[in-house]
This record gives C-alpha cells, sequence and structure tokens, in this order.
C-alpha cells in the first residue's frame, strides 16, 4: 500500500533539502576550518592589540561566509537547485524538511552578521578613533552570535537522522536519500564536525 500523500511529499521535501546541504557542505566545511582556526583568538574576548595572523583569520571567515552566500544565489539563478534554503521557499517545506533548512538558513544569516561585526568592531577598537569604547562594550554579543550560529549548524546532523527514522528510512527513500547519503550528511553537520571550542566566553562589555 503506498504512503499516504502527505508524508510522500515529506519525503520528497527531505531529499530536496538534503540535496541542497550536500551542494552547499564543501563551501560550509570551508567555513567551518576557518572559523575554527579564528575561534581561539575571540572566544574569550578580543584583547587590545589583535594579532596581523588573527585579524587574517577573522578576514578569511568572512570571506567564506560570503563564498556560501554567492554559491547558494548562483544554484538559485542557474536552476541547478531549487532554493530550499531560502527563506520564502522554505516557508512552503513539509515535515522535517522545513526545520532543517531553517535551521541552516539561521546558520548562516547568523554567521555572516557575526563576522562582520566583529571584523568591523576590531578595526574600530584598534583604531582608537571615536566609537573604539561602544565596540569593545558590544563585541561578546557579536562573539556570542558567531558561536549560535555554529551550535545551530551542529542541530542538522541529528534532525536529518530523525526525520530520516520518521519518513521510513533507507527503504523508503530509495535512491533519492540513500542510508550512505543520510551518514555522510549527518556527519558533516553533525557537533562533533562543526561546534567551536571552547565554549564562548566573551561579554558584554569585555
Amino acid at each position: 500500500m503506498s504512503a499516504p500523500a502527505g508524508v510522500r511529499l515529506e519525503r520528497a521535501d527531505l531529499a530536496t533539502t538534503a540535496a541542497a546541504l550536500r551542494a552547499l557542505r564543501p563551501a560550509t566545511a570551508q567555513e567551518v576550518s576557518a572559523a575554527k582556526a579564528a575561534w581561539p583568538s575571540i572566544a574569550h574576548g578580543v584583547p587590545h592589540t589583535l594579532t596581523p595572523q588573527a585579524r587574517a583569520a577573522i578576514a578569511a571567515v568572512r570571506a567564506r561566509v560570503r563564498t556560501i552566500e554567492r554559491l547558494g544565489r548562483t544554484m538559485t539563478l542557474s536552476g541547478l537547485l531549487p532554493p530550499v534554503l531560502q527563506e520564502g521557499e522554505s516557508a512552503t517545506l513539509t515535515g522535517p524538511a522545513a526545520q532543517i533548512a531553517g535551521l541552516y538558513r539561521n546558520y548562516l544569516l547568523l554567521a555572516a552578521r557575526g563576522w562582520k561585526l566583529i571584523e568591523a568592531s576590531v578595526d574600530q577598537i584598534q583604531s582608537g578613533r571615536a566609537g573604539a569604547r561602544f565596540a569593545r562594550e558590544n563585541i561578546g554579543l557579536y562573539i556570542e552570535t558567531v558561536y549560535d550560529a555554529h551550535f545551530t549548524l551542529a542541530q542538522i546532523g541529528k534532525q536529518l537522522q530523525e526525520g530520516y527514522r520518521k519518513l521510513g528510512g533507507a527503504r523508503a527513500f530509495g535512491p533519492r536519500l540513500t542510508q550512505a547519503d543520510m551518514e555522510a550528511l549527518s556527519g558533516a553537520y553533525s557537533e562533533a564536525a562543526v561546534r567551536l571550542h571552547p565554549h564562548v566566553t566573551a561579554r558584554l562589555g569585555f
């Protein structure tokens, strides 16, 4: 007996969202790697003098975030991939796919905003110009935003696994989304792969 239409739609949406995550996986992994390189220099707050290496690492992460944003726009415009991770499109998704797409979108928004404001604040602090005090008092919020971005990204793997099981697993999805594909994706978007360490301790007014 075939599955109800609603279940079939949820499976199709999850398979489509998984395909989007698979396409974005290399660029996302590059952002994660760059973030992990920059993170130790800011996790406990920004010192009065940040080394050139640390500043370069922050700039490198921002470049990686912009790469993801450009890739998403290119895929949308070229029609190579449904724009399921964009806000307007993800609102039409059903079942587990809706939450998963929302998690990725939130990660990207938080990461883009956080790294941009961190870089601008560092420039302001180290310039000694007007506004440096305000930047130092608020940079902890932006650092926390970046930590939250990666915490959000780390939830995707678990949600993929749960959604896959809920909707019937390998037998139900067949070649559209195999068990091997699911394991690879859930591993790539897992806490072990994408969380930032150490835990953020920077605070407002640091």
